[in-house]
């Protein structure tokens, strides 16, 4: 199958916590329409992020990245949990407005997946029901902080709450597909895997930020068959 064109542009739009920042990978009625958070460490410009933008556009399937509004205001700190909430819902409200549809490619049938790395994630699966999303697609899951594990109690308390989010796209009927390093500090695959039982694809040698070692394999292509996956089950 020939490579789609792909048509790529920038878009503000606003949110009730300021304004977010739209960056397109938009293809003629694509299969689906991915949209992805960042972490609370940057905005939308990390390896990974930009890595599956430029990958799954010539596949057909329309990507959006999202940079939350307290990145544009220059902060160095992320927003406090319901206020990503509360941006990224306006995002994909938006994102069903002409204008955007036009930009992605989509039609009002296109499926829909959203997700993010890290924080982003986060953001994705709590409110994945809220925004009607058809599959999600979870990148680098912080189950637990580091800083958590000094003490049993204080792992229980952190793993309980981040389960609890987890579970919100499952418990709407949400497939959900997961891509974790087998290094995370915050969650191997292997035990975010155990703890969830959700589909976690693991990314060898790799670690929160997908980082590998010289030598350990690209993460790029599994995270891209991740993506797939996720995208799959809502063919």
């Amino acid at each position: 199958m020939a490579a789609r064109a792909v048509l790529s542009s920038l878009h503000t739009v606003a949110t009730p916590v300021g304004d977010a920042r739209l960056h397109v990978a938009g293809v003629h009625r694509p299969v689906a329409v991915v949209v992805l958070g960042h972490g609370a460490g940057r905005g939308s410009d990390t390896a990974d992020l930009l890595g599956l933008a430029r990958e799954l556009p010539p596949r057909g399937i329309a990507v959006v990245l999202v940079d939350q509004p307290w990145v544009l205001a220059g902060r160095r700190v992320a927003a406090p949990p319901a206020t990503l909430d509360l941006a990224w819902i306006a995002v994909l409200a938006a994102l069903a407005e002409p204008a955007l549809r036009t930009a992605t490619g989509a039609t009002r049938r296109t499926p829909v997946v959203v997700g993010g790395r890290s924080a982003g994630a986060r953001v994705a699966a709590r409110t994945a029901g809220t925004v009607g999303a058809a599959s999600v697609l979870l990148l680098a899951v912080p189950l637990v902080p580091p800083a958590s594990r000094r003490t049993p109690e204080a792992l229980a308390k952190a793993r309980a709450a981040r389960l609890a989010e987890l579970a919100a796209p499952a418990a709407a009927g949400i497939p959900v597909v997961v891509a974790q390093g087998e290094r995370d500090p915050f969650g191997s695959a292997a035990e975010v895997a155990d703890a969830t039982g959700l589909d976690v694809v693991a990314v060898a040698e790799a670690d929160h930020s997908f980082g590998v070692r010289r030598g350990d394999p690209d993460p790029l292509p599994v995270l891209v068959a991740a993506a797939l996956r996720a995208v799959g089950v809502v063919m």
